[in-house]
């Protein structure tokens, strides 16, 4: 198995007081390739585990794998960001569905919401890897 990363998934998988911690333990024990992220999704992680070391660590063993240039995908990130003004998206957000239009294969592993709102190529639903939702 093999996916593109958020925030939400690399946060879950480092804190171990994460409600969706062994979701997220329990996913990796399926990867078979790195799975791919962005440098804003490495940035938001860092900021929210507090440990940058931990999460540069995730690349160098090959858990995550940086494979977006934003530089590279300014106009689609500004027409996403135009498109989805009303949901206030993050950088990481945007770029992540814009990696799901150039990863069409990969499934985007999320405990964010939004990703159920969002499309890729304007109409296409985004596949998502999320945690069973939890009922009261």
């Amino acid at each position: 198995m093999t996916g593109i990363a958020d925030t939400g998934f690399v946060v879950a998988f480092g804190n171990r007081r994460d409600i969706h911690h062994e979701w997220a333990v329990e996913l990796t024990r399926r990867v078979t390739d790195p799975l791919l992220t962005c440098e804003a999704v490495l940035s938001e992680a860092a900021f929210h585990l507090k440990s940058t070391p931990y999460v540069l660590s995730l690349v160098e063993n090959g858990l995550l794998k940086l494979a977006f240039d934003c530089s590279k995908n300014l106009a689609q990130l500004g027409a996403l960001a135009l498109r989805y003004a009303d949901r206030q998206p993050d950088l990481a957000d945007l770029c992540l569905i814009r990696m799901s239009e150039l990863y069409p294969h990969h499934p985007v592993i999320t405990i964010d919401s939004d990703f159920r709102v969002y499309r890729r190529n304007k109409r296409e639903l985004i596949p998502i890897l999320s945690p069973p939702i939890r009922r009261a």
